[in-house]
């Protein structure tokens, strides 16, 4: 099982930007340094508490500070831009990583960005669909494109001097194009069958309970099945909040008492889905008032913590909860204590892992 890393980092309002945004900058060198194999962030671009608002400046910055990490947008939000500008940037980054690079897309889940963008009220998943293919077809083509959709419109022909190379949208540096993944957010998610059978593969999202887990596995068979491609557990990728700590008591008070990154993490999480109409994301039985939807009921059921030994008993009892996956996702928090934080990361990938795929290989 590798180990990967993946942040939609919510930090304490107030805290300073600028060092939100180093801090951040700071886990994916580190997770660099240590092996980890691949590293994704999310964007949002109205939530002064998620503060990276370009996935792809954000990989951008980190490009030629890392060596040997793939990197992923996690996701680009593609209803909020527009698939020529989407194909031209992601094109870019591709090559400045020299094909060390996935492209993760979604429809976005932040409602005030939509509002923002104008598409509150639109078919948002139509408009998903939409973009990515019409991204594919720039890559696939050749200008002026002349696509024509619902939502986007993109052509060069009116103003293409191909003897200069103007009216061209540079191709990426992998061939067709860099891997194409997609978060999975929901219980017995349709997107992860669709994603599958296109060819893409998914990252099942820390949020959710390991139940609901569980159902994405027998969805991407179906749709491996539906492309006719084969079926390999190594291309599933599964997020996880995890603590990790020299010792279970310390491990505990970072993840579960006030101040915690983890209870931001999810206070804040709670009230954005539960004010959206997704509490059912949080439980065990679809019965459940959503007042029953506690924090503490939240984050028992959601982070692993202890010391390397504990935490990974814990892993290895939700793969059993699950099934077999490829990577485990580690879920960046803020660093709200600078030395846990990254000594979290570090134990995860020194003391964790090779106790988990020695449990698995024997």
């Amino acid at each position: 099982m590798e180990l990967s890393f993946f942040t939609m980092p919510i930090h304490p309002l107030g805290k300073p930007i600028s060092q939100s945004i180093r801090e951040d900058r700071e886990a994916f060198i580190l997770a660099d340094e240590l092996g980890y194999a691949e590293g994704y962030c999310g964007e949002h671009s109205t939530d002064l508490a998620e503060v990276i608002t370009s996935t792809v400046a954000f990989m951008a910055s980190l490009a030629y500070e890392t060596k040997n990490i793939r990197l992923g947008t996690g996701t680009v939000n593609l209803p909020n831009s527009h698939p020529a500008r989407v194909a031209a940037e992601i094109a870019m980054l591709d090559h400045m990583l020299e094909g060390r690079f996935n492209f993760g897309i979604s429809p976005g889940g932040l409602l005030s960005d939509a509002e923002v963008f104008g598409n509150l009220d639109r078919d948002r998943n139509a408009m998903f669909v939409e973009c990515i293919n019409m991204v594919l077809e720039i890559w696939a083509g050749d200008a002026p494109y002349n696509l024509k959709g619902d939502f986007y419109e993109v052509s060069t022909e009116k103003t293409m001097m191909p003897e200069i190379g103007q009216g061209i949208i540079p191709k990426p540096y992998q061939d067709p194009h860099p891997p194409i993944v997609g978060t999975a957010v929901a219980p017995f998610s349709k997107g992860v069958t669709a994603m599958a059978a296109r060819g893409w593969d998914p990252i099942s999202a820390n949020f959710l309970l390991p139940r609901w887990v569980a159902t994405h596995w027998p969805n991407y068979v179906e749709g491996c099945e539906q492309g006719g491609r084969p079926v390999d557990v190594a291309n599933w990728r599964v997020a996880k909040n995890i603590c990790v700590a020299e010792d279970a008591a310390t491990a505990r008070a970072y993840a579960r008492d006030p101040g915690s990154p983890y209870v931001l993490y999810y206070s804040q999480l709670l009230s954005k889905l539960i004010k959206g109409g997704r509490a059912n994301l949080f439980k065990e039985d679809q019965s459940m008032d959503d007042s029953e939807v506690t924090l503490d009921y939240v984050l028992d059921r959601l982070v692993i913590h202890g010391d390397p030994a504990s935490v990974a008993d814990q892993i290895l009892a939700f793969r059993e909860e699950i099934g077999d996956f490829g990577h485990l996702v580690y879920a960046g928090h803020d660093w709200t204590d600078y030395d846990l934080g990254r000594r979290s990361m570090i134990l995860a990938a020194e003391q964790v892992m090779p106790r988990v795929n020695s449990a698995i290989s024997s």
